[in-house]
Formats: structure tokens, sequence, C-alpha cells
């Protein structure tokens, strides 16, 4: 089974300008993703970047959209330890470097 991770703009398509053939293409080629993972043809990848992204969305309607479709993602990647430690790290070296 084939493992997809989309760029968050994916799950946002539909909502997008359909007056542009580019965007209907791109809209209907997100879908048939969709479709394909409701069947169980594909696995979707759901980051916590995509999280981050819905919980700043000012559009309920979008926003909730994105969250119905975050449940066809069965695989969840969180941030490595690292992102957490880094900031700590970088700030401790600049106030050193003062």
């Amino acid at each position: 089974m084939d493992l997809i991770y989309l760029d968050y703009n994916c799950f946002q398509r539909g909502f997008d300008d359909p007056g542009q053939v580019r965007i209907q293409m791109e809209a209907l080629a997100c879908q048939e993703i969709f479709i394909r993972a409701e069947r169980g043809e594909v696995q979707l990848v759901w980051s916590f970047m995509h999280e981050d992204e819905t919980n700043l969305c000012p559009f309920p309607e979008r926003k909730y959209e994105v969250l119905r479709l975050a449940t066809l993602c069965p695989i969840r990647v969180g941030p490595e330890e690292e992102i957490y430690t880094l900031p700590v790290t970088i700030r401790s070296e600049s106030r050193r470097n003062d």
C-alpha cells in the first residue's frame, strides 16, 4: 500500500478558486487521493504541522473539512525531540555571545 504525505494546501484545495483550470485539476487530484484513502487503497500521513496550520485557519468551514479529512490519515507524525530543545540551545548560545 502506498504511503502519501500531502502538503497542507491539498487539504484545502477544494475551497480555492474553481474558475482556474489548474485549481480545478489539482482539486480533482486531491479529491481522488482522499477517495482512495477512504477505500483503504493508500495511507495518508498527518503531521503536527498540519495540526498547527489547521488551528490557525480563520475559516470555520475549511477547518472542519480539514479535520474531517484528517480522520483519513492513520499515520501521525509528531515533532522530534530536537524541535523542543533547539530553541533553548540557540537562545543560550546567543546570550553567551552577547
